[in-house]
């Protein structure tokens, strides 16, 4: 009887345990949208943020029957302007909040629907800087970015993987102090603090809350716990805008030398580092940005005073805007009268379709340009076939299959 009563015991325990670990599992982080909040256009009526948390608590609360764990499980809470909050649910609880009053929608933001997608390229678009003469002094503006002002003054949001601050492209060796309207920050890290902004970059934020509730700790080892850049995609989108005019600039090997400069080298650049590595995948496609780390973002940029926003980070699934972080964030951003500008994708959902496509959204996409890198292949028997290829080899002889 008392090994009957040991056996009940120890299964009823496993049972429990097994209850335990499946509904902590069953949690995922899920945003909770409502809309914006009523201050954005006006101070009347104006919510305090100790006022915004609570109203955003009192929806966790109902599901999670204290306030101690509302309080608990909440990741984000949006204050500026998007008005909404992320949080740790089972799927039961996201589907209770989705049908109570005011809720616009509920969705999980997963950890690997968002992700990251030369110096002859302005030339070749008729919009390069300015051309050169034999002795490259400056000769013959392009009109239209003289006449743009080249982006002087203009401040442009970059939600991307961070900034590498050292690269020439953002120095403010000329430029003038920074525009007044500018209310951001530029946040202190890893390998990174307030000396590494500067005129040019005149701010930088990151956002891995949503990350590390979904991979845990970031590992040191894989990026900087800052806005500091590791995978380098942030630092050529956001030199690609506005980077300032560098001489003598050249891919590895060699290739491509000549002047790289951004399309608007005067514009002011704030990054919002928000693409993170995903532990055990390879750099290229190990990275994702999560929604609610992405409206964050949004959230602040809009307060900071960005009059662009530029995102280089998309899906490869077909979502609803309303279920679409990137979406959300751009159709507030642009009812500020911010411009918003988003990259088509490199993948789809489908052949022949494209990403980012809210009509709110300025959606770009890749071009191909009249540089050619070619490499004659000269075959044993005489023949020579024409290809193209990047390579730092010398010209010389090699075999046409190398044995390993």
């Amino acid at each position: 009887m008392n090994n009957q009563y040991y056996v009940v015991l120890i299964v009823s325990l496993l049972i429990l345990l097994v209850n335990v670990s499946t509904s902590s599992a069953q949690r995922q982080v899920y945003i909770v949208y409502l809309g914006e909040h009523r201050h954005s256009h006006s101070h009347s009526g104006k919510q305090t943020w100790e006022e915004i948390e609570e109203m955003h608590h009192s929806y966790l609360q109902a599901v999670k029957g204290s306030k101690e764990e509302a309080k608990a499980c909440i990741i984000y809470s949006y204050k500026n302007v998007i008005n909404g909050f992320s949080a740790l649910l089972t799927p039961q609880e996201a589907a209770t909040i989705s049908e109570m009053e005011g809720v616009i929608s509920v969705f999980h933001s997963h950890p690997t629907k968002s992700r990251l997608h030369t110096t002859r390229s302005w030339d070749f678009m008729s919009l390069l800087e300015a051309n050169w003469d034999a002795t490259r002094q400056p000769i013959n503006p392009g009109r239209f970015l003289r006449r743009a002002g080249y982006g002087k003054n203009v401040i442009v949001g970059v939600l991307d993987s961070g900034v590498w601050p050292e690269s020439q492209s953002f120095n403010d060796e000329g430029m003038e102090p920074i525009p007044s309207s500018w209310k951001g920050i530029c946040e202190s890290g890893v390998a990174f603090n307030s000396s590494h902004c500067n005129r040019k970059l005149v701010g930088a934020r990151y956002y891995l809350k949503s990350y590390e509730a979904n991979f845990g700790p970031l590992d040191p080892k894989l990026d900087f716990r800052s806005p500091r850049d590791i995978n380098g995609h942030g630092t050529h989108t956001s030199s690609t805008i506005g980077g300032r005019r560098v001489r003598n600039a050249a891919a590895i090997g060699g290739f491509g030398y000549g002047t790289a400069t951004g399309g608007a080298p005067l514009v002011r650049l704030a990054i919002y580092k928000v693409c993170w590595p995903i532990p055990g995948q390879t750099p290229v496609e190990g990275n994702t940005c999560l929604d609610d780390d992405m409206l964050a973002a949004f959230d602040d940029a809009i307060a900071d005073g960005v009059q662009v926003i530029s995102v280089s980070i998309g899906r490869n699934t077909s979502t609803p805007y309303i279920q679409d972080g990137i979406a959300i964030g751009s159709l507030h951003a642009v009812k500020r009268n911010i411009v918003v500008a988003c990259s088509a994708g490199n993948s789809g959902p489908t052949p022949f379709t494209v990403t980012n496509v809210a009509p709110w959204i300025i959606t770009v996409g890749a071009s191909s340009i009249d540089r050619v890198f070619s490499s004659p292949v000269l075959l044993g028997n005489g023949a020579q076939v024409q290809g193209q290829s990047i390579t730092p080899f010398k010209k010389g002889t090699y075999p046409l299959v190398k044995h390993i």
